[in-house]
């Protein structure tokens, strides 16, 4: 059967301080802001917008799994391994928190990066095909 789902519209992430959150997408990442009030910001970049919802300091998007280890719940994907180089040394010139580039044992290489809340995202050197297809 084939999915129904066609795409992910919006991701959902907690964050403490709407307005510096939603500067730091913006600054950092390279987002474009759609919307901002006193509770919540969107920001668009990654094919996709993300909804930065104000929340107690206590809540990030990351969960932790059976063997305790943090876990992200966002992979971002770039056209390959120099592109992946690239993007790791641009955000550690950026003052990004960034972790080393690794080697997970599958195609590609990955690394993760945290925003000033705490929520962690990877980043991994290959596109999917049905994303490049579609990129044409």
């Amino acid at each position: 059967m084939k999915s129904k789902l066609c795409r992910v519209g919006t991701t959902y992430i907690p964050v403490v301080d709407v307005n510096r959150s939603a500067d730091w997408y913006v600054n950092k990442i390279g987002a474009e802001l759609g919307y901002k009030d006193e509770d919540k910001a969107i920001v668009n970049f990654a094919n996709q917008s993300f909804f930065l919802v104000k929340s107690n300091g206590q809540q990030t998007s990351n969960f932790v799994d059976i063997n305790g280890e943090e876990w992200f719940s966002v992979t971002f994907e770039v056209d390959g391994q120099d592109a992946l180089i690239a993007l790791h040394r641009e955000f550690a010139e950026a003052e990004i928190k960034v972790g080393e580039i690794e080697n997970r044992g599958h195609a590609g290489r990955n690394f993760i990066f945290y925003d000033p809340n705490g929520n962690q995202f990877d980043v991994w050197s290959e596109l999917s095909s049905d994303f490049k297809n579609r990129m044409k």
